[in-house]
Order: structure tokens, then C-alpha cells, then sequence
């Protein structure tokens, strides 16, 4: 089953370059998170709010290839597919593209559910219902595409 993905527009800035005006690797990590918070909350999900449940999603493995320079001023659509959970894991995909389609870098990404408590953080092997459901819907993506 192809979904339509989760898109986010971003345009390099000053702040996201190295001192060539190369798009520094460090900047892909924060619109990777970008990324899939707006997710969450386009489905009503806040990060906020599972934060105040006692919930956190730390990345738990990543991996970027970076094929083509992004340089400072351009426009760039992200392209993420939050596909099927593997256990405790929830992998995420993302695609970096230039304004004409050319693709400039990929990335997964995965997460795991983990629940603060008293006698600290433990990753959950069950999803809360409420959260499962979320997940599911970030997998069909988005109703439209923007």
C-alpha cells in the first residue's frame, strides 16, 4: 500500500550552513524532528501532551545519506513515511527533495516508546490504545496532500 507522505517545506538559512554556505549536517536532524512532530499534531497528537502522560520517543538508531550539497536559500520538501512498527520500534523514512523532484538526501529514522515513571524510563512493548491508534494514523499519512 503507497500512502501519501507527511510534507514539510523548509528553506536553508544562514544558521542551517557551514562556512561555504553548504548545508550543515546538523541542521538535518532538527528538520527530521520538525518533521515528525508537525506529523503528530496534523493527526492531533501533541508531543506536549505525551510528555505530560509520562511518554518520550528518543531516536534509538539513525541513519542519513546524504547524496547531493543543499546549499543557503533553497528550498527543500521533506518527503516522511512513518511506517509499520517493529516491536518497540517505530521507523520512520524520509526523503529530502529539490525543488525539481531531484533527490538530495534520505534518512530513517527509528524511535522507541518509552514511559517515565518513578523507577525510570523503560521502553513499552504495548502501546497505550490511544497512542497505537495515533501510530496507525501516521501511517496511512495524510488525508490530502498539501
Amino acid at each position: 500500500m503507497i500512502v501519501n507522505p507527511w510534507r514539510l517545506r523548509k528553506t536553508v538559512m544562514p544558521q542551517h550552513t557551514d562556512h561555504a554556505g553548504v548545508m550543515w549536517h546538523g541542521a538535518y536532524l532538527l528538520w527530521l524532528e520538525e518533521a515528525r512532530i508537525e506529523a503528530l499534531e496534523a493527526i492531533g497528537l501533541s508531543y506536549r501532551e505525551l510528555s505530560k502522560q509520562g511518554f518520550e520517543m528518543p531516536v534509538v538508531s539513525l541513519e542519513i545519506s546524504y547524496l547531493r550539497a543543499i546549499y543557503h536559500g533553497e528550498k527543500i520538501l521533506l518527503e516522511s513515511r512513518s511506517l509499520e512498527r517493529d516491536g518497540a520500534r517505530w521507523p520512520w523514512q524520509t526523503n529530502f527533495l529539490k525543488k525539481d523532484d531531484s533527490l538530495v538526501a534520505k534518512a530513517r529514522v527509528e524511535l522507541v516508546l518509552i514511559s517515565q515513571s518513578d523507577k525510570g524510563p523503560r521502553a513499552l512493548r504495548h502501546v497505550p490504545d490511544t497512542i497505537s491508534s495515533a501510530l496507525y494514523d501516521l501511517q496511512k499519512g495524510p488525508s490530502k496532500t498539501k
